[in-house]
């Protein structure tokens, strides 16, 4: 069941946030909004058994979504991570995708875009 895993929507947009925020809820998923990666390191939340992944940003201030994708590897966290930007390029791509992103999108995107590469983190996370 869609809702049983968790997704991590990391933005320091609040309109975009929670502009994400609603239509992944209303595909069925559970969703928690985050305003900047310190807060979700904060929250300090676990993969939970039913699978979850990471929407990031990757331009946030302070610490940037590269940053917190090293943090988590470092610390061994599992989270799939599906990254986020207005401002990117090919080069930034190849780099998310190469350090162990699940996607890369560029925003804006088509919402079946976002749902598709959710999908995907999902089942990456569940070892399917």
């Amino acid at each position: 069941m869609q809702s049983e895993s968790h997704i991590h929507v990391i933005d320091d947009e609040a309109a975009f946030r929670r502009s994400l925020i609603f239509l992944l809820e209303s595909a069925g998923w559970l969703v928690i909004g985050h305003e900047s990666a310190e807060s979700f390191l904060t929250a300090a939340p676990a993969l939970p058994e039913q699978g979850g992944c990471l929407l990031l940003d990757i331009r946030m201030p302070c610490m940037s979504g590269f940053e917190l994708q090293r943090n988590l590897l470092a610390s061994g966290a599992p989270w799939p991570i599906i990254f986020m930007t207005g401002h990117g390029d090919e080069e930034m791509a190849a780099h998310a995708l190469s350090t162990g992103a699940c996607d890369f999108l560029h925003k804006p995107f088509a919402d079946q875009a976002v749902l598709d590469a959710v999908e995907k983190a999902i089942r990456q996370s569940r070892g399917n």
